[in-house]
């Protein structure tokens, strides 16, 4: 009976405070500020986590497949990565092409690179997953809950205190009202009717007492709750950890990737001119075509191949171009800025380093590929796709 009354009352202190009827006891402004905080950390978290779940797995049919094997306690099995699927297809096809072909050799330098970048994505993912992911989860699914629970144990005894308060108060009004008439009734027996006042003053007792229990129980749930709270602290210098972690994992992440590509780029822009003179040499048509790279820049006239002569330097030795016998044109030579280091695979190419300026012209019979660079006295070959032609 005496838990009806409870509940009975609990509830209807609720209602009268959603309708402005009854007083509630406000917290202290520290602690709510310590719940404003709790509920920044909590949203905030949820949305960092969420998004990069997505950057790690843009998929969303297989983040599904892995929280799903999340919930059931399973392992995640392995999945290949794009990087790794688009490796498998440019192996398959040069050796459907010719693995010995110009476009096969070509195919199997890009599947190998595009395979080590796939490589990396996964061990990219696995350690954000583990450093940052996990972390972050752990907080939501455990201290959050925590949290949370005592959060709503504390709201329910705050209820219980102000409904006891209102019951002290309606008794101190019944104890007023009592005592301003008789105790007894004239009409009958003296020892049948209680005294009024003598009742309101048991029902004053009854609350004082249960109001210093619902205090008792608040203040000891509210300290409960405020260590929990305080504790947020903790958790964002451990999110700041993980958070640099992450950033290193992705800072190693990207620098793999930038070396594997530059390295496929040396390997490409280093045979490019043997892979296009086998092709022009087996299509007429690619011959016929006039060369895209030797067309925007200004060609030095044709220099006839003359027989070799002891102790006369010649241009062309048996087909292939000596850059350092050539001289520049008068005019029409083009400044270049070079975009990335390369290293000079002999005596004839001209090593560069990022950022520099060298001057830039083409010569006849050279693969489109390539241009004559000088920097002060030195000259060499150089690899087109390593500058940027200024006008």
């Amino acid at each position: 009976f005496r838990f009806d009354n409870l509940m009975i009352a609990f509830f209807l202190q609720f209602t009268e405070e959603k309708l402005g009827q009854a007083e509630k006891t406000e917290l202290d402004a520290h602690f709510e500020n310590l719940l404003a905080r709790a509920d920044c950390t909590k949203n905030w978290t949820e949305k960092i986590l969420r998004q990069t779940e997505v950057l790690l797995q843009p998929n969303p049919s297989a983040r599904v497949e892995e929280f799903l094997y999340e919930k059931l306690d399973r392992k995640v099995p392995s999945r290949v990565t794009n990087g790794e699927l688009l490796a498998q297809y440019m192996t398959e096809a040069a050796n459907d092409f010719g693995p010995g072909t110009p476009y096969g050799k070509t195919l199997i330098k890009v599947g190998e690179t595009q395979r080590r970048l796939g490589a990396a994505e996964r061990e990219f993912i696995r350690s954000a997953s583990i450093s940052f992911l996990t972390p972050l989860r752990n907080f939501l699914e455990g201290d959050w809950r925590t949290i949370s629970k005592e959060r709503r144990i504390l709201q329910n005894r705050r209820l219980d205190l102000d409904a006891c308060k209102a019951r002290l108060k309606k008794a101190k009004a019944a104890e007023a009202k009592a005592a301003a008439v008789p105790d007894f009734q004239e009409t009958r027996p003296r020892n049948y009717v209680l005294s009024a006042s003598a009742s309101a003053v048991r029902s004053l007792g009854t609350a004082e007492h249960e109001l210093r229990l619902t205090q008792t129980e608040f203040d000891r749930q509210a300290e409960v709750t405020r260590l929990l709270l305080e504790g947020i602290s903790s958790t964002h210098v451990n999110h700041l950890r993980c958070l640099h972690e992450f950033v290193e994992s992705q800072t190693n992440y990207y620098a793999q990737c930038y070396q594997f590509m530059l390295d496929l780029q040396k390997q490409l822009g280093r045979f490019s001119g043997t892979f296009v003179g086998n092709a022009e040499s087996a299509s007429p048509a690619a011959a016929a075509s006039p060369p895209v790279a030797a067309a925007t820049l200004p060609a030095v006239p044709t220099i006839p191949v003359v027989p070799t002569i002891v102790g006369v330097p010649n241009t062309v030795a048996e087909g292939v171009l000596n850059p350092n016998e050539v001289k520049p044109p008068a005019s029409g030579t083009r400044r270049a800025r070079v975009l990335y280091d390369y290293e000079a695979a002999d005596s004839t190419e001209l090593a560069l380093l990022a950022d520099e300026m060298i001057t830039v012209y083409s010569l006849p019979g050279m693969d489109p590929d390539w241009l004559i660079g000088e920097r002060g006295n030195q000259k060499g070959k150089v690899p087109v796709t390593y500058l940027e032609l200024l006008s």
